[in-house]
């Protein structure tokens, strides 16, 4: 059901042999591992930015905004230094209970790290949103590196003009430019990074990419599938729940899901004409699963109207996120 051509998921990182003289416990003691948030705007490509690091995709990508909406981990090893990536979302002024939700926990993201990137769009340059941040970042103590995004797509005196725009708002430790989607510059954020995480053992193996549960990627793989079928025509208040998961004896995997709307209107926008939208919406959803997995998947979506979800606590528990009073 996916139109995805992302490869299934492995680590691409090995570990040196170890040998019995004890190089293996000097290289226990020159492990470094340690948590570094992404935070910015909306859309300032942290997800790209994450998936590109970690080699596959661990969060979701599309031009709407606030696409995450809950943190996402993604886990890198480079050398012997394992990153363990916070993709947060995109912080802005908040309007609605979940705004406020999906803002505390880009913050809590960097609260918890111990290295905070913020990204900035090269071409939307220092906008309210980004001025916002700044302002919160001037009362933290966080270690703080600048990667401004997009370098590609503006002229080198407008990159100069925009750093300097931020610097005198906020001391970064470090200032780089990036390109999420190419890859440029990505090398030297990942030298900085290993530079300043703390020496400590791995956290995961090497060979997990992500902390995250199964069912959540699941639900937010039919999530995106959903943005990038409906476009502008999909509301806001969309969400997506695996409320089923039976491994068959064959090995495939049986799914169910529920795409909760607010209003029949909506509902009807969903399902589209003759049921096409959610067909479309479901085969793509598990193509890219089956592809994941490495198994045959069974997806079946439900659609259903559950009026003013965003006010209900256990649907804010179902996307990872606290209910704010």
């Amino acid at each position: 059901m996916m139109n995805s051509s992302d490869e299934e998921i492995t680590s691409a990182h090995g570990l040196p042999s170890q040998t019995e003289d004890g190089a293996s416990d000097a290289f226990e003691m020159n492990k470094r591992c340690g948590f570094v948030a992404l935070i910015g705007a909306p859309n300032a490509g942290k997800s790209t930015l994450m998936n590109r690091l970690v080699g596959t995709k661990v969060s979701i990508v599309t031009r709407k905004v606030q696409t995450t909406r809950s943190r996402i981990r993604g886990i890198a090893i480079f050398d012997e230094t394992q990153i363990v990536f916070v993709d947060t979302p995109g912080i802005f002024a908040p309007k609605r209970r979940l705004d406020r939700a999906m803002v505390d926990a880009a913050w809590g993201g960097a609260a918890d790290a111990d290295l905070v990137v913020l990204l900035v769009d090269a071409q939307k340059g220092l906008t309210s949103d980004v001025a916002a941040i700044l302002k919160k970042l001037k009362n933290t103590k966080y270690q703080l590196a600048l990667a401004i995004n997009k370098m590609d797509l503006v002229r080198r005196e407008d990159l100069l003009k925009l750093t300097k725009e931020l610097s005198e708002e906020v001391s970064f430790d470090e200032v780089l430019y990036i390109s999420a989607t190419k890859g440029n510059g990505t090398d030297e954020l990942v030298t900085y990074l290993k530079a300043h995480l703390p020496l400590s053992p791995w956290l995961y193996p090497e060979d997990q990419l992500t902390d995250a549960p199964m069912r959540h990627t699941a639900a937010e793989i039919t999530r995106e599938k959903l943005f990038l079928r409906l476009h502008d025509e999909l509301p806001y208040a969309t969400t997506v729940e695996t409320i089923d998961w039976k491994v068959k004896k064959d090995k495939s995997v049986r799914v169910e899901q529920v795409i909760y709307v607010e209003r029949d209107s909506q509902k009807k926008i969903v399902l589209g004409k003759n049921g096409d939208a959610v067909k479309s919406i479901s085969m793509s959803s598990r193509k890219e699963l089956s592809e994941i997995l490495g198994v045959p998947v069974h997806l079946f979506l439900f659609v259903k109207v559950r009026e003013r979800w965003g006010d209900d606590p256990a649907r804010f528990h179902e996307m990872g996120l606290d209910f704010p009073s």
